[in-house]
């Protein structure tokens, strides 16, 4: 295979970790998954140590609950989106782990939402 090839599959395999807090969105790149999953522990800990969300009243009330203070998304990237999975950070400061970009599924992540996550991206 020629050199090019080799380049463009790696760089394919890196991952990308979105974080969506408020108004703010950052991305950081990994070379491996479990680097990723980590920053995303440990971002993800960071929005539930800011205390949860207050309750909001538009055409209906929003509890904390509902309201989502944070998404975290672990990507591979590509023309086609790759593989998508993450958090998402309720306001009462639960965790929701989802997979998929635009139709998102929720994880079963009772026991470990992290390891849930991580499971949907191997």
């Amino acid at each position: 295979m020629p050199d090019h090839c080799d380049n463009a599959l790696t760089s394919m395999a890196a991952w990308q970790l979105t974080i969506r807090h408020g108004p703010k969105v950052e991305r950081e790149r990994f070379d491996e998954l479990e680097g990723a999953i980590a920053e995303l522990r440990r971002r993800a800990e960071e929005v539930r140590g800011d205390g949860p969300l207050d309750s909001v009243k538009a055409f209906r009330d929003y509890g904390p609950e509902t309201r989502v203070a944070a998404r975290l998304e672990i990507s591979t990237g590509g023309f086609m989106r790759g593989r998508d999975a993450g958090v998402d950070v309720m306001g009462d400061g639960s965790l929701v782990p989802y997979s998929g970009g635009i139709r998102k599924r929720v994880l079963d992540g009772d026991g470990d939402p992290y390891a849930a996550v991580e499971g949907a991206l191997r």
